[in-house]
């Protein structure tokens, strides 16, 4: 019976606007899978055309794992951000040590995600929206920030 009221109270209103982003971040990533599969291959060459230097980085990659394994944490940050989860913070961090090595800044890390954004939009075509927009836009916003805040400490 508590558990019943529970279910039945409505959330707080702050927590709406929340809510509504993810749902849509969530919606965005799920008609995109319906659309065209994995999306890795337009992702990828999406980033390669923004910045073609980075394609001999994955010259050892010839079974696609590194970058399935990238875009899966890639994934991971957007729809735990989106919900509101401490975790990107933690895959940001990991991946800007991990990128180190190859001289990338962390405005370079913040590309990947806006190649995922990118395809997402051209895909939905009309249906992508202002408000969907404005979802990714802030989301895109806050990864950059959590990806600088990484670098800063």
């Amino acid at each position: 019976m508590a558990a019943n009221r529970l279910a039945n109270t409505a959330r707080p209103a702050y927590h709406r606007p929340m809510e509504e982003r993810a749902a849509l971040i969530e919606d965005t990533l799920q008609r995109l899978a319906d659309a065209v599969g994995d999306p890795q291959p337009l992702i990828y060459a999406h980033l390669f055309d923004l910045r073609p230097d980075f394609e001999p980085m994955f010259d050892m990659d010839s079974d696609g794992g590194v970058r399935a394994a990238m875009l899966e944490t890639c994934f991971d940050c957007i729809l735990g951000q989106a919900a509101g989860s401490p975790s990107p913070r933690f895959h940001l961090e990991a991946a800007r040590i991990q990128h180190d090595g190859y001289g990338l800044t962390a405005e370079d890390l913040d590309l990947i995600f806006a190649a995922i954004r990118d395809v997402c939009r051209d895909t939905l075509g009309e249906d992508w929206t202002e408000k969907r927009d404005a979802a990714w836009t802030s989301l895109l916003d806050e990864l950059a920030r959590l990806t600088r805040e990484t670098a800063d400490s």
